[in-house]
């Protein structure tokens, strides 16, 4: 009944076809029933309270109300902490020492879809391997006709947390040297509470907003990895002679960010940029970085003095390894950054703080920060239709055997000192798609890899 909607992260689904109160009342039993019963839930009081938030989707509310419900109906104790940033969830169940909590919501779906993503003690994730698919069979095995029929035996209270959460993401700001004006597009998403809430009046930042306005539609779909929703973003840097643009997605735990002259820049090269600051902050720490990442990234690391640790593709794999090697701050692709002192968790707010930070110390332009992290040519990633991903995968390991193989995440093949070029292709879980992501040193190596491996891959899938 549940299974379409249960993905590899969160739940997600459209409204109310999929997910519905109905649907919703079970998972808060499920996650109720799984917090209750986890091993590392805190003894303490604290430890009997489920914190549940929502977005700004106009059936975020009901859900949520429902989900609630669901929870109390366990006997665990429910803190609705209202309409906030996913982010702020991770802040405050490990502040609270709770046993987890619930965010209400779709990230950057469209308007007709919500859903939710599920927070264990210490703010770790809940994905398919460490606990929702238990959440699913508890939420599948609930006593049919059970929302409304079990008296909710937990307490329900609301908490504001704003204060402690905007000197939370503010420890990560350091006031710039000179001012710096940033153009941002919240969206129409949960950045349009976040933004004004915790920088306002900050010293030499002067934030121009656009698409703040929170009516639970979008005026773009609040993905900034489709570029064409970046072009907001893009033409209001230009036009307002912004030092740097960012735009965040629906639920405000990422965004992505542009130079003054309106380029985007990439995740790797920002993990990059921001690496340095981090490092000086704990020499010696580890630096985690999703393996699609450029080489340069590596390299940055190990020259500021830290440890490179490459990661697979995912949240759930970026907080398990920060979390587990203690390192200080990692990046992915994606546009997710993590930071040690954010509950090793993600944080769209603390990203944002932290470059304009290193660009409000430095003397240049961002595209000249950045500049030197643009040194190799990059395919970006390209996906191609397959009817059979094992056999195209193993016949190339054996066409590229000289190379070093790693099967972190896909095939990773690294021929970089011997001939210029690493390349990375990964299966897709949920459609017939390889994903390929290559570099070289030099263009022309590049081009002739690209020439090899395409053929090899299938049909190129346009619009992925």
């Amino acid at each position: 009944m549940l299974a379409n909607i249960f993905k590899a992260y969160d739940i997600r689904g459209t409204y109310p076809d999929k997910v519905n109160e109905d649907a919703a009342w079970r998972i808060g039993f499920g996650v109720g029933t799984f917090l209750k019963n986890h091993p590392e839930r805190p003894k303490s009081a604290a430890g009997q309270n489920v914190l549940v938030s929502r977005d700004m989707r106009t059936s975020s509310p009901q859900l949520c109300q429902a989900l609630s419900d669901g929870i109390r109906a366990t006997g665990m104790n429910v803190i609705d902490l209202g309409m906030a940033d996913t982010s702020m969830m991770y802040y405050a169940v490990e502040t609270l020492g709770a046993a987890g909590g619930v965010q209400t919501t779709a990230s950057h779906n469209p308007p007709q879809y919500n859903g939710f993503k599920i927070s264990g003690p210490m703010s770790k994730p809940v994905g398919g391997n460490t606990g929702l698919k238990d959440i699913q069979q508890l939420a599948e095995n609930a006593t049919p006709g059970s929302p409304g029929s079990i008296k909710p035996t937990g307490s329900y209270s609301t908490r504001d947390i704003w204060e402690g959460y905007r000197t939370h993401v503010q420890r990560f700001f350091t006031p710039p040297k000179r001012p710096i004006k940033a153009f941002v597009d919240g969206s129409n998403g949960m950045a349009g509470k976040l933004l004004p809430a915790v920088f306002t009046g900050l010293k030499n930042l002067d934030i121009i907003p656009v698409n703040f306005e929170i009516t639970g539609s979008f005026v773009h779909e609040p993905n900034p990895l489709v570029p064409e929703n970046m072009v907001p973003t893009q033409q209001g840097v230009k036009q307002h002679k912004a030092d740097l643009g960012a735009c965040f997605d629906g639920d405000a735990d990422r965004c992505m960010i542009t130079d003054e002259q309106g380029a985007i820049l990439g995740c790797d090269h920002l993990t990059a940029l921001l690496c340095k600051h981090f490092l000086t902050q704990a020499p010696g720490s580890a630096v985690i970085y999703d393996l699609r990442s450029s080489k340069v990234v590596e390299e940055t690391i190990r020259a500021c003095g830290g440890q490179p640790k490459k990661c697979c593709v995912g949240h759930v794999f970026m907080k398990a390894l920060l979390r587990e090697i203690h390192g200080i701050f990692g990046g992915e692709l994606s546009g997710h950054f993590y930071f040690r002192n954010n509950a090793f968790a993600d944080s769209g707010a603390i990203a944002f703080a932290s470059v304009v930070s290193v660009l409000g110390q430095a003397d240049k332009p961002l595209s000249e920060l950045v500049k030197p992290f643009r040194k190799y040519p990059q395919s970006g990633e390209i996906n191609f239709r397959t009817a059979d991903k094992e056999a195209v995968l193993s016949a190339i390991k054996s066409t590229f055997a000289d190379g070093n193989i790693d099967n972190l995440d896909g095939i990773s093949i690294d021929c970089w000192d011997k001939k210029g070029y690493w390349f990375n292709v990964r299966a897709s879980n949920t459609e017939p798609l390889l994903r390929l992501n290559a570099e070289a040193k030099e263009p022309a190596a590049l081009d002739k890899l690209l020439q090899q491996l395409k053929p090899m891959l299938g049909e190129e899938a346009k619009g992925h």
